[in-house]
């Protein structure tokens, strides 16, 4: 297969490369399914010829951008996707218009907030907000944590398709620990995953640090994808009310949404 074509169609325009506009292409066409799709299936809707997707498929695979599920047969991203992702969503305007939206929730409820986004399994801080005499936390700017163990990595996670996260933590070796407590095994995550979704928002209490609580909420694009999470963590021997978080968060990650919409 020839990579590149000298073919142009006048001044200006560009040299075509098939492999990777196939390529661009099956990654974005995975990024818009609402769940794994079937090698035959890409070939079809794309128009590549079969023997090229899976070519590409394999390679992609190879380096992590796809995922194939073998019992249904199907492809979908896989976590160097989610970290490319991940890396557009660390640059601006999530973070420059997250953070004084953070700011104003610290004032208000009086504890540190931060917001992260998905790397792999893990989450990435991108925004820290600490209140005014409080301890300081692990969750500073650049530092990852175990997705599964936080609020904000709950939040994402519970957002994902249900054959993302099976993709990201397919058995009990992809789960590890901070304190001895939190699921270690893809059962206690999902059952802990579906109680998010029904009530909204994602909470750890001394899983991440012994002693500190955390609630978080999901902060999705227009399709509904997760694109980061805000949180609030205090210290369990502080009294706040969760409920009082929650709904200060909610309406914190609501704002943020529509000004990345806009």
């Amino acid at each position: 297969m020839s990579v590149i074509s000298d073919n142009t169609d006048g001044v200006g325009s560009r040299p075509q490369v098939p492999a990777a506009d196939h390529t661009l292409r099956i990654l974005r066409h995975l990024a818009r399914r609402p769940a794994p799709v079937a090698a035959s299936a890409l070939a079809r809707d794309l128009g590549i010829p079969r023997s090229t997707i899976y070519h590409l498929l394999a390679t992609l695979e190879e380096h992590g951008f796809v995922v194939h599920l073998p019992q249904e047969r199907r492809w979908g991203l896989g976590t160097s996707a989610f970290e490319l992702a991940g890396g557009y969503a660390r640059q601006e305007p999530l973070a420059r218009l997250g953070r004084p939206l953070l700011a104003t929730l610290v004032d208000r409820l009086g504890e540190s907030a931060h917001l992260a986004v998905m790397s792999g399994r893990d989450v990435l801080y991108i925004v820290e907000e600490r209140a005014a005499r409080r301890p300081a936390l692990v969750t500073e700017v650049g530092v990852r944590l175990p997705a599964h163990l936080t609020a904000t990595g709950r939040a994402m996670l519970a957002a994902l398709p249900a054959s993302q996260v099976r993709a990201l933590y397919p058995d009990a070796a992809a789960f590890t620990e901070r304190t001895g407590h939190g699921p270690t095994r893809p059962s206690e995550l999902r059952s802990i995953l579906q109680a998010v979704r029904s009530s909204g928002y994602a909470s750890e209490d001394g899983e991440v640090t012994a002693a500190f609580r955390s609630v978080g909420v999901p902060v999705q694009d227009a399709s509904g994808w997760p694109v980061a999470a805000a949180a609030v963590t205090w210290s369990a021997e502080r009294e706040l009310d969760p409920e009082r978080a929650v709904a200060a968060l909610r309406e914190t990650a609501t704002e943020l949404q529509r000004r990345l919409r806009r």
